[in-house]
């Protein structure tokens, strides 16, 4: 069993568009368009069976459209996950947070350097109270050496102002930053996963924080429409762990997490 914690989905109409967006952002080309269909068929070749699918709204006006395409897609797909989206500028968080509980989404995503906003900025603690209270876990993108807007420190922040919130740092807690996060996310109450790492991360230095923090605190993510299924799931491969952390990385720590029964 596979569980792909972190994939981006967009709608048919803008999905090169948004992709190449993304690819610009970071000077990668994109190995997908960031389409239902694409992921569906790059997961496939290794057998994922569920995605944690999610969109980033970078206006405020953006969140209620792009909760309703997650809602939807996740609607058609048993095997979606949908985390939903919140800007720091969207007034009526709260309601709109219980609403997308209601339709069955599980949690929210956070790109605070798309959205412009630093994670541990005092406007957000009102949202991140809320998503406490609703129990809705908070999958954040980590890191960026080039930006201030994310990084290991400013989460730190973050989960010890709100320690009953379930945050996820992605990218093994800070992109490019895995030194600060050795330094401030290792051993703390935070869960991490391995999307748009492995490509760069020396493999020992890898396995010496997979050690430190706790291999139940990871989940395998792809960062589709980067990445491809198969490439990153040899990159994962390629760190020789037992089958028991395999496992557990693969899918055991996110049904644990998201309460999902095991096929």
């Amino acid at each position: 069993m596979i569980i792909d914690f972190h994939a981006h989905i967009f709608p048919a109409k803008i999905a090169e568009k948004a992709s190449k967006s993304i690819g610009d952002f970071y000077s990668f080309p994109m190995e997908y368009n960031g389409t239902v269909e694409q992921l569906l068929s790059s997961g496939s070749k290794i057998g994922v069976d569920y995605y944690i699918v999610h969109s980033t709204a970078t206006k405020a006006a953006q969140v209620e459209a792009i909760n309703n395409f997650i809602i939807e897609e996740a609607g058609e797909h048993p095997e979606f996950i949908g985390f939903g989206s919140i800007h720091p500028d969207y007034e009526n968080f709260e309601n709109e947070l219980k609403r997308i509980k209601t339709e069955g989404l599980k949690g929210i995503k956070l790109h605070a350097d798309f959205q412009n906003f630093q994670m541990d900025d005092e406007k957000m603690d009102p949202v991140y109270e809320v998503m406490s209270s609703l129990n809705m876990p908070v999958l954040v993108h980590a890191g960026d050496y080039r930006y201030d807007f994310s990084g290991p420190k400013r989460i730190l922040n973050v989960i010890n102002k709100h320690p009953k919130l379930r945050l996820v740092a992605a990218h093994f807690g800070g992109y490019t930053e895995w030194n600060n996060s050795e330094e401030f996310l290792v051993g703390k109450n935070v869960y991490f996963d391995t999307s748009s790492t492995l490509w760069k991360l020396p493999i020992d230095k890898a396995l010496e924080m997979i050690s430190k923090h706790g291999v139940e605190k990871f989940f395998f993510g792809s960062d589709y429409p980067m990445w491809d299924h198969e490439q990153e799931l040899e990159r994962f491969n390629k760190l020789n762990l037992s089958q028991n952390d395999k496992d557990a990385i693969l899918y055991k720590n996110a049904c644990e997490f998201l309460n999902l029964s095991t096929r």
